[in-house]
């Protein structure tokens, strides 16, 4: 047996079996992403891109086929957003409901996540219940919602007199937040997903270590589970703070279109009001551009402080 057999063996690889080139390995994985790719820029580049283009033009539609001059005009589009109050209500509104969401969000969706980890029985059944609300029609839980919420509903019902009045959703102080409670309890589901999946990646050694030492459940998730989830803590964060600032479908129907008076409006529903309804596509565009830069800004941010960890 010659000694290239011999050392090709005591590698593990079978004889004569030569390994990838790099660049070969480097144009597979090329060619497997390209679909993503394409679907990245064709989606989302090419559309962003173009909504820069229409915020820095006089822009509007037409009929296909004719072309009608649509001069630059720098950014009158954007001082005409910056300088609109009903705009900086609805970012205003927006903070309102990220303040309230986001926060919600993590704290009950890391809780029942950990208490459904140690669930034995009827796991299954529980995980199950808290996703079914995340994948219904948002048009048939809104009516639950409506029904719960509205101001012969059983929920003023149960307060009796301490019932608000006016009632939750046409109040101008408890709209927006009556909206953050229920997209946080909408999509609570899938964020308890998120959670379960990090709690699996988290050594039980640790849990029986701390359980040596003394530490109490408390203790325990405080100081390993807590730490534990904190990647998943920073995607929960960020997934919660796109999705708050891409409101659009839950204020349109539970507060019939962002009432009473705009106090429930979102960015993305005067974009759909400022670019379809009134045909002014460039101030639209203009306003998506600041609520990009916006969203960028608090991710940055959040990265900062919940990312910093992974960095490491």
């Amino acid at each position: 047996m010659s000694t290239a057999t011999v050392a090709e063996r005591t590698a593990g690889r079978r004889p004569g079996r030569r390994t990838a080139h790099p660049v070969r390995r480097q144009v597979a994985g090329w060619l497997f992403s390209a679909p993503y790719v394409l679907y990245l820029l064709a989606v989302f580049a090419y559309p962003l891109g173009y909504a820069v283009y229409i915020s820095f033009h006089k822009f509007f539609f037409t009929a296909p086929g004719v072309s009608v001059p649509r001069p630059f005009v720098g950014l009158q589009n954007y001082a005409t957003v910056l300088a609109d109050p009903v705009v900086l209500r609805s970012f205003a509104n927006i903070g309102v409901f990220l303040v309230i969401n986001v926060p919600l969000t993590v704290v009950l969706s890391l809780v029942l996540a950990n208490a459904l980890n140690r669930v034995t029985r009827l796991r299954t059944f529980f995980r199950v219940s808290y996703y079914v609300p995340y994948v219904t029609a948002s048009v048939a839980v809104v009516g639950v919602w409506l029904f719960l919420f509205q101001q012969d509903g059983l929920v003023n019902h149960l307060l009796g007199p301490l019932a608000p009045n006016p009632s939750w959703l046409v109040n101008s102080w408890l709209a927006m937040p009556t909206v953050a409670l229920y997209v946080t309890w909408k999509q609570l589901g899938f964020f308890i997903l998120l959670y379960l999946a990090a709690l699996q990646n988290i050594p039980e050694e640790l849990y029986e270590s701390a359980a040596v030492d003394g530490a109490s459940r408390w203790r325990q998730f405080w100081n390993v589970t807590i730490p534990g989830v904190r990647p998943a803590t920073f995607l929960v964060t960020l997934l919660a703070t796109i999705t708050g600032a891409n409101l659009f479908t839950e204020p349109y129907l539970l507060t019939g279109g962002g009432g009473p008076d705009g106090a429930s409006s979102s960015p993305v529903f005067l974009m759909y009001q400022k670019g379809i309804l009134q045909q002014r596509p460039d101030v639209a565009a203009a306003l998506g551009v600041v609520l990009v830069i916006g969203v960028l800004i608090i991710s940055l941010i959040q990265r900062r402080f919940l990312g910093r960890e992974e960095d490491q």
